[in-house]
């Protein structure tokens, strides 16, 4: 008898854990859905619980979750949005956290066309370069902030395309209806896919640090799943593919 309780005992603890699973509900920035979408799998396969993600940028996001949105967590592309949730009442005080460094890169999809420098921005042999909106996309407000510093944003003005986020910045560059465009570092190195085109990754002091955080809405506070997945948002596993994807690690601020 003894035997058969301890063999059954696993299945026991599968069975309530599989009862005991939920989903979550995340908002997450554009640049970042790729990489969520390979840290979703092993969240699932640790926990149980399943992650329905929607993508766009943070700042139409934030619109969307003070009009009622019901999601329950914000990966956001900066650390100002879920700190602004909070002092509205709308996340959950002391949850927020910065998961990941952004990192912004100029490209093109023609091989050879963006140097090591930055260069082609001064040439001016290109119609047009493609910038999520900088008012409510964090990425392409650190591209202005790049053209301002190289003082370019004037000349250049008329040649912007922008974009709804940086996901649409991106395949404006690839289908080439703009030469080249600010883009994340996130969206060139993905795992398995051969680099396409040229990029110049922009030096960090031109732009402000893209401390991108995550944080508790106050619509997952008694979700198990939403806690979970912030917790899984800090493990080991998913730094190892935020490292993947070129992102920097989170210091903690003095």
């Amino acid at each position: 008898m003894t035997s058969v309780r301890v063999a059954l005992l696993p299945l026991a603890c599968i069975a309530t854990a599989l009862a005991q699973a939920g989903e979550v509900r995340a908002a997450v920035a554009a640049n970042f859905a790729t990489p969520l979408a390979q840290i979703a799998e092993g969240f699932t396969a640790a926990t149980g619980h399943t992650l329905k993600i929607s993508s766009g940028a943070t700042g139409k996001f934030y619109t969307q979750i003070v009009a009622g949105a019901p999601f329950e967590v914000l990966i956001a592309a900066d650390e100002e949005t879920p700190k602004k949730l909070v002092s509205e009442g709308l996340a959950v005080a002391g949850t927020n956290f910065t998961y990941a460094i952004g990192k912004l890169a100029l490209w093109s999809a023609q091989p050879g066309y963006v140097d090591e420098q930055g260069a082609v921005l001064a040439s001016g042999k290109f119609a047009h370069i493609a910038i999520a909106n900088p008012k409510i996309a964090p990425y392409g407000a650190a591209g202005l902030e790049v053209l301002k510093a190289r003082g370019l944003a004037d000349a250049l003005a008329p040649k912007i395309v922008t974009a709804e986020s940086i996901a649409q910045a991106y395949q404006f560059v690839a289908t080439g209806n703009a030469e080249l465009g600010f883009v994340a570092l996130s969206q060139l190195l993905v795992p398995g896919k051969p680099l396409v085109g040229s990029y110049w990754l922009v030096p960090p002091s031109l732009y402000r640090e893209l401390r991108q955080d995550a944080v508790l809405l106050k619509t997952g506070e008694k979700n198990p799943a939403a806690l979970a997945l912030l917790q899984w948002l800090k493990s080991e596993p998913t730094k190892t593919v935020i490292q993947i994807y070129g992102y920097g690690h989170a210091q903690t601020k003095p």
